[in-house]
């Protein structure tokens, strides 16, 4: 690992532990829930399947997947210590749940060990995009979906001043240029949308409304 690769990930792990400690991370929670819950209820996780959660933060679709059924293999990655301390403190209900404090990609995960994989909002954060793409695709199951949201894209120009904000390079690219990065490593793009909230009655309509969350589902080819 470069000092620069070394570098980000500390500057994320610093930012994401701070995080776990001022309420953000039941913030994230809540605030993603609808998209997380569309995203995950698309991968068509049941009884038996192996789950994993890259970027997992407080591990609540880690939960979802866990609380399936017992057979379930439901596993969260993630970077910030912080993070993974919550996430273990509000899944001990379930002994299907595990998860992993440790930067992605994990050489030590099996190849071809996941059914299904989500991720959200944490692509963008990785210095090197395109080798995180490749590791997911190799951790999926011939078949295998990887459900992907993220909010940091070009259309959406609400989003514009994060790298700013959170004083960390992050991958600006387009829908398009997403789908791309997807395709050159292999994924076959099974949908890629952009959810967008229900606006209630009496809010203001902002990016979530507007623009949305964009969402990429990728499935590994049978026959890679």
């Amino acid at each position: 690992m470069s000092t620069t690769e070394r570098d980000h990930i500390e500057r994320v792990t610093t930012l994401f532990d701070e995080w776990s400690t001022n309420g953000r991370a039941e913030g994230m929670e809540d605030g993603h829930t609808p998209m997380a819950r569309t995203a995950f209820e698309r991968l068509g996780v049941a009884a038996g399947y192996t789950y994993l959660d890259i970027g997992c933060g407080n591990g609540y679709t880690v939960r979802w997947a866990a609380g399936i059924d017992p057979t379930v293999q439901a596993i969260g990655i993630d970077v910030s210590g912080g993070m993974v301390e919550r996430a273990r403190s509000q899944s001990t209900a379930f002994e299907n749940a595990r998860f992993i404090h440790a930067p992605f990609p994990l050489p030590i995960l099996k190849a071809q060990s996941f059914d299904c994989i989500l991720s959200m909002e944490a692509f963008y954060y990785f210095k090197e995009l395109q080798w995180a793409l490749v590791s997911t695709i190799r951790l999926l199951k011939p078949g295998g979906l990887f459900a992907c949201v993220i909010d940091y894209y070009e259309e959406n120009q609400a989003s514009a001043g994060w790298d700013e904000m959170t004083g960390i390079n992050l991958n600006r690219l387009s829908r398009a240029q997403w789908v791309k990065e997807m395709e050159s490593v292999g994924f076959e793009i099974v949908e890629h949308t952009q959810l967008k909230a229900e606006l209630a009655p009496g809010d203001t309509a902002d990016w979530r409304h507007t623009h949305g969350s964009l969402y990429l589902l990728c499935r590994r080819p049978l026959d890679s």
